[in-house]
């Protein structure tokens, strides 16, 4: 369906460079022919709702349910502007960064937000996937200023200067009808693949548990002959020649020296040959590079987070480099522990403790409780199986994910891409929209799971000084 698109048969110069051509028969209007800006307020007992940039409108209770952001409005909420269904609404302060889109839902927002309300013929959720596009972001920037880019803010005096195509109404219905089909499509395809990294994580979580625990042998794939009590909750019984130790006495543990010096700022500015980590960076934990570092070690030493969402992650590092705060090392006392064996048994051991703490708590891990913890300690050539045993298994899941993961970023840009080009008329999608069968969008096509965390999104943007 989607390979038989072909263009419009006559297209025009729109004169806006976020547009470029478009078809010939299609109005191309200032954005105050379209819309009407209100600021409908004395709604306090509507429900809220939030703008934001991975999903545009939606109620702030399913924002909330979905991370660990806190409602921070104004307890008086006679101020709030009302939202039908059908308006759209922006962050002024971030409609260059996509935080805009069609409302489904009536309820209250910010008064520091703004409403605009389609005029005659103008389909709200055709606007939406038009407003939602990377070319009207960099418009939407172009028109935007302030002091610094986290101050830039969309008037509406500007927002009504953009110009924007305009469909006739039977177009812009089946445009919608096309896109709503393809979206469930790509949608369910990346519900699919996420759900395999899922599985592929518990199963490596699986077979760190097993390996570690002693409940196989790596080495013949079978139990070990006989188990004894660990007296340790998470451990269960053990091989019967393993021993369990405290950790402080297989390991130390040490901080970066200068942590607070390496801001971001800071090692924006430096081109080192030396690494920063950090534990707030993804997989590999390297915020950059500096000309100096703190650390030298010949073997791998574990390299755990100590505070904030990645709180007890872990990872294996070597080398010279330096920490940034919140962070630091685990260091082997002698040559009787192997590492990279005992950097597994850390994610179990710090897997048990998260377990335990409340969700509204944020997790964070100090030396006393590194002291506090035991760990099994097999002979150094059990371990060093063990550890040879998991790095082959992680290998084999690593390539899925990283295979599954590479999928999901094709199948999000080629969305991305498609929507482009038909809501700006590259695209001529009537036939196709007419040939669609009859569907409607299930709980589960609505249930993609976006990075929430890192979305960027404000419940209420009360920090904003002007109310419009």
């Amino acid at each position: 369906m989607i390979a038989d698109l072909k263009p419009y048969s006559a297209m025009k110069d729109s004169g806006v460079e976020w547009l470029g051509q478009v078809p010939e028969h299609w109005e191309v209007l200032p954005n105050r022919a379209l819309f009407s800006e209100v600021k409908d307020q004395n709604y306090p007992d509507e429900p809220m709702l939030s703008v934001t940039i991975s999903r545009g409108v939606i109620r702030q209770t399913d924002l909330l349910s979905e991370s660990s952001k806190k409602d921070s409005s104004n307890l008086d909420k006679s101020k709030y502007k009302f939202v039908q269904i059908g308006d759209i609404a922006y962050n002024k302060m971030r409609a260059w960064q996509g935080a805009i889109g069609e409302s489904k839902n009536s309820g209250i927002i910010s008064p520091a937000y703004i409403v605009q309300r389609p005029r005659e013929a103008v389909f709200s959720s055709y606007i939406h996937y038009l407003f939602r596009i990377p070319s009207f972001a960099k418009e939407a920037e172009r028109w935007s200023y302030g002091i610094t880019s986290d101050m830039w803010s969309l008037r509406p005096e500007h927002f009504k200067l953009i110009y924007s195509c305009k469909p006739p109404l039977p177009e812009q219905t089946a445009i919608v009808r096309f896109l709503d089909h393809v979206d469930r499509r790509i949608r369910r395809y990346i519900r699919a693949k996420q759900k395999l990294i899922k599985l592929l994580e518990e199963q490596k979580q699986a077979i760190i548990h097993q390996a570690v625990t002693g409940q196989i042998d790596v080495r013949t794939g079978k139990p070990y002959p006989a188990y004894k009590p660990s007296g340790v909750e998470w451990l269960g019984e053990v091989p019967k020649h393993w021993e369990v130790k405290k950790l402080r006495f297989l390991f130390r543990y040490e901080k970066g020296r200068r942590a607070a010096e390496l801001t971001n700022e800071y090692i924006g500015h430096h081109l080192g040959s030396f690494p920063v980590y950090s534990g707030q960076t993804e997989s590999s934990g390297l915020m950059g590079m500096i000309d100096w570092y703190e650390f030298d070690f010949d073997g791998p030493v574990v390299f755990v987070t100590t505070v904030g969402a990645r709180a007890m992650s872990t990872r294996l590092v070597t080398g010279r480099f330096s920490l940034s705060q919140n962070c630091a090392l685990i260091i082997p006392r002698s040559t009787e522990a192997n590492t990279a064996y005992f950097e597994p048994v850390l994610k179990r051991v710090f897997d048990y403790e998260k377990a335990s703490i409340s969700l509204i708590m944020q997790p964070s891990l100090r030396f006393g409780d590194l002291n506090r913890f035991y760990v099994p300690v097999p002979p150094l050539p059990e371990q060093s199986a063990i550890a040879h045993f998991l790095e082959e298994a992680f290998c084999s899941i690593a390539l899925a994910t990283e295979t599954a993961q590479k999928e999901i970023a094709l199948l999000r840009e080629y969305r991305t891409r498609l929507i482009a080009d038909v809501v700006t008329g590259k695209l001529d999608v009537r036939e196709a929209a007419a040939n669609l069968p009859e569907e409607t969008e299930s709980q589960d096509d609505a249930l993609e799971e976006y990075d929430i965390e890192n979305d960027g999104d404000d419940l209420d943007a009360e920090s904003e000084s002007e109310y419009d």
